[in-house]
């Protein structure tokens, strides 16, 4: 299990004070309000930024950093993804998890004899669907919901699925 979590991706630099716009990769923009600090994968490694305000804009969040007072010092970090550490992720509620907790997890139909590995995690509007590579060699889009999804075990690494009739043809 990964430690750290992407929380979003630097997409440009805002304004000349050293804002950055940050497109977020997590499903509550508002959780930046509650951060105190990320982490920043850079080319010599991950970098600790603390976090002095936060605004919102669109589908963007602006984030100002105590490290950094300039345009011309947030001008390297920009396609930078950022993380947290799981301390600092939200909580989840029953039945919901980390997308990097499924990802290579193996998908198990016991009763139609199908397994395979998740491979990636769709967002829809209406729910996630699991994209999940086949010992077979197919490939199975699958819906994130009760009929299919069984149960999942990330410490174990299982997913019990149910393939409906008509999803693999």
């Amino acid at each position: 299990m990964d430690e750290l979590l992407q929380v979003g991706v630097i997409s440009s630099t805002h304004g000349v004070r050293g804002e950055v716009k940050i497109y977020p990769t997590t499903d509550d923009n508002k959780r930046f309000s509650k951060l105190k600090e990320v982490q920043l994968m850079t080319e010599t490694g991950m970098t600790t930024l603390h976090i002095e305000h936060v605004k919102y804009f669109k589908q963007m969040v602006i984030v100002k950093f105590k490290e950094y007072q300039s345009l011309n010092e947030v001008e390297h970090i920009k396609g930078k993804p950022i993380y947290v550490t799981r301390q600092n992720a939200v909580r989840l509620e029953k039945d919901e998890y980390f997308i990097a907790d499924l990802i290579g997890i193996r998908a198990i139909d016991e009763e139609n004899g199908i397994e395979g590995t998740v491979t990636e995690v769709l967002r829809t509007g209406a729910n996630d669907v699991y994209e999940i590579a086949l010992a077979d060699g197919r490939e199975l889009l699958l819906p994130a919901i009760k009929d299919c999804i069984k149960k999942v075990d990330t410490k174990e690494g299982i997913m019990q699925i149910h393939v409906l009739e008509g999803l693999l043809e």
